[in-house]
């Protein structure tokens, strides 16, 4: 079994870019969406089958993010003009501007699991006697980031607060397009609502945004928050380490892989962020060391379980809920 660079150099067969694929993948997920929100609009009248749509076109929309998210890792269409143009119009659509988003993931690819860096472009994570030598105010304010209310509501916390209102407060000259994002979406709104009413505004707008949101802010969270995870400090950290053992495998039907992008292999995507999405299950097939992973799900009993989850113990190795882990 290859270990170490051996391994991490033998995931290079997979990282490489297939145009047509990757073309294929852009245009008919955008068709789709399209679709989907002309059946909105379609069944103007009929609130009841405009739900199940906008469910679907939110499902959509993370595929779609996914597809972002592999042009900004440079898996997909690298050397693309009009890739790279549309792309950054889909940042800014879908509140995630590629400066802002480029900086904090590479960053979480770098330093994914290190104990005193996961803050950036990641969920934080406390130890249990930081978290117990800590302050009243920055223990709530730690819980208040982890809370399953705070990754539901996604849209408003991870999105439009954390990647563009923070950002454009913090430097407008180098984020000017999460001011750009803002001034999109309330025009946006603006007009639908305005042209088309209320209701197709919230079915063909807010309610996918808020189920993409929702679903994508969870599934970062359970990727690296689950309960076989291992946190490290930075001497005793590595990046074959930090993609097998705490990066996890989530494992989803045909038709949830299709909509998330694969983003369940995502312990592969970490050992190597140049393979394209749809190579990952490719991958994972071809290679023995890349099945023996730390593996979550959607279940319902799965999600309570890694959202229970809230400071790492050191002595027990492991990611506890907060009850469990003062207790000891």
């Amino acid at each position: 079994m290859r270990t170490g660079k051996d391994l991490i150099l033998a995931t290079r067969e997979f990282a490489q870019d297939n145009t047509a694929k990757s073309w294929t993948a852009i245009v008919s997920t955008a068709l789709l969406m399209l679709a989907a929100t002309c059946a909105i609009l379609f069944f103007a009248n009929w609130w009841f089958l405009q739900l199940p749509i906008s469910l679907l076109l939110g499902l959509l929309m993370v595929r779609m993010f996914v597809i972002y998210h592999d042009h900004q890792q440079h898996a997909i269409l690298p050397r693309s003009k009009l890739a790279k143009v549309i792309m950054r119009a889909w940042g800014i659509f879908a509140m995630t501007p590629s400066c802002i988003w480029q900086h904090s993931h590479n960053h979480h690819h770098n330093h994914n699991s290190k104990l005193r860096s996961t803050h950036i472009g990641s969920y934080p994570v406390m130890t249990t006697e930081r978290y117990k030598n800590s302050s009243q105010q920055e223990r709530k304010k730690y819980l208040m980031m982890r809370h399953p209310v705070t990754i539901l509501l996604g849209y408003f916390t991870v999105f439009i607060l954390g990647m563009c209102i923070v950002p454009m407060l913090e430097n407008l000259k180098a984020n000017k397009d999460s001011l750009l994002a803002l001034i999109f979406h309330a025009l946006l709104y603006a007009i639908v609502t305005v042209t088309l009413g209320w209701q197709m505004a919230f079915f063909a707008l807010f309610l996918p945004f808020f189920i993409a949101s929702a679903l994508g802010s969870y599934l970062f969270y359970a990727q690296h928050n689950f309960p076989l995870v291992i946190f490290r400090e930075k001497e005793g950290w590595s990046y074959e380490c930090a993609a097998l053992d705490s990066s996890s495998y989530c494992k989803m039907g045909p038709f949830m892989n299709y909509m998330t992008g694969n983003i369940g292999y995502h312990h592969i995507h970490h050992l190597n962020a140049k393979i394209p999405f749809y190579r990952l299950p490719e991958a994972y097939a071809k290679m023995p060391e890349l099945q023996t992973h730390r593996t979550t799900s959607l279940s319902p009993q799965e999600v309570l379980r890694c959202l229970s989850l809230k400071v790492w113990d050191v002595e027990q190795q492991k990611l506890l809920p907060l009850k469990e882990a003062l207790a000891n």
